[in-house]
């Protein structure tokens, strides 16, 4: 009754707060749902495969923060398309058999959506094998995602397909046992001017972070573009675990910066070129300056795994701490260009 009383002073006066407090009235408020609403969901547990399209500047989020409305299974928690200015903040998803958000352009390539922001989500157990994200985001610009948490998931925990202006911080990006885990955070597919910061990463899969990736060219935004992803910033993250630190994967431009990366299983580094379409410049032009490295030379043999068709070359490392905890004598890293200012041996707080 509560519910209805909302929706009708919602049509009088246009743009409403409507909240709902149990499974039975969701679905009647999200086909409600106009311009400028904000839809507040009680506690509880909720079905998941919500679809909401063409609404701008909408807002889910919890009627009570400390108790986030949970969406269980199905195979997308959410899929938004063409929403512009849409805001989801402290929800909970798990066991989704494809994607825990899903957020696009609505396959409408040269025309991005701007102004997101993904603020207090926790997504679990996702997939658990295959292409399955946590979060999937394309086409979308000036888009940010803050303090949200992914343990768990099947393809990539971050997955951006050409999108640009972002920035994702304060992140808890942590792998489970049981689940394929390619990659953390994923940009690719055009993707450009990205930030990501001071995030935690632990256990998080084959490649914890990766700028680039290989995309099929139909799905390049903008149309046409040429590269993977450029002027990619990793900065400020704790990195604990995983098959390498970060794979530089057909980059042109990045900045790694201010990382702590400790125990990484086999590399820290892959340099990598899996698109090789005509055009494409090989993978260049990373900044790898001020981090903190700490491994065991028993698992770390070499430092970067170097691929074919890259420029390892247009590398540049300045001022980065190595040490080597289980063999500290051989804490100086065989890279592809001298290092300027850097320090081995020493132990890393």
């Amino acid at each position: 009754m509560r519910f209805l009383l909302l929706l009708l002073l919602a049509s009088s006066v246009g743009a409403a707060t409507v909240e709902v407090k149990n499974a039975a009235d969701l679905g009647p408020a999200l086909r409600a749902l106009k311009d400028g609403d904000t839809l507040r969901i009680g506690p509880g547990d909720y079905p998941a495969d919500h679809s909401v399209s063409g609404i701008s500047k909408l807002t889910i989020e919890a009627l009570d923060p400390e108790k986030p409305p949970h969406f269980k299974g199905g195979k997308q928690a959410w899929h938004f398309s063409r929403c512009p200015g849409l805001v989801l903040r402290n929800l909970r998803a798990s066991g989704q058999s494809a994607n825990g958000i899903n957020i696009d352009d609505g396959g409408r390539m040269d025309r991005p959506v701007g102004d997101v922001l993904l603020e207090g989500l926790v997504i679990s157990d996702i997939g658990p094998n295959g292409n399955f994200d946590g979060i999937k985001c394309s086409g979308l610009e000036n888009l940010t995602i803050r303090h949200c948490e992914i343990s768990g998931w099947g393809g990539q925990a971050i997955d951006f397909v050409g999108c640009r202006k972002a920035l994702v911080t304060g992140c808890r990006i942590i792998g489970k046992p049981g689940f394929s885990q390619h990659t953390g955070p994923q940009f690719k597919g055009g993707c450009e001017d990205i930030v990501i910061e001071k995030c935690h990463f632990k256990d998080a899969g084959q490649r914890p972070v990766q700028a680039g990736g290989s995309t099929g060219m139909e799905f390049f935004r903008p149309p046409g573009a040429n590269y993977e992803a450029r002027r990619i910033i990793i900065r400020d993250n704790a990195i604990e675990g995983g098959m390498c630190a970060a794979a530089f994967t057909g980059v042109d431009g990045a900045e790694f910066t201010g990382n702590t990366v400790r125990n990484p299983e086999k590399w820290i580094f892959r340099v990598l070129q899996e698109t090789r379409a005509e055009g494409f410049p090989p993978c260049r032009n990373v900044v790898i300056s001020g981090n903190r490295f700490v491994f065991q030379r028993a698992k770390v043999r070499e430092e970067l795994n170097i691929g074919p068709g890259t420029a390892p070359e247009t590398f540049r490392f300045q001022n980065n701490r190595w040490f080597a905890d289980d063999k500290p004598e051989a804490s100086r890293p065989k890279l592809p260009v001298e290092e300027t200012g850097g320090v081995y041996g020493k132990p890393v707080e």
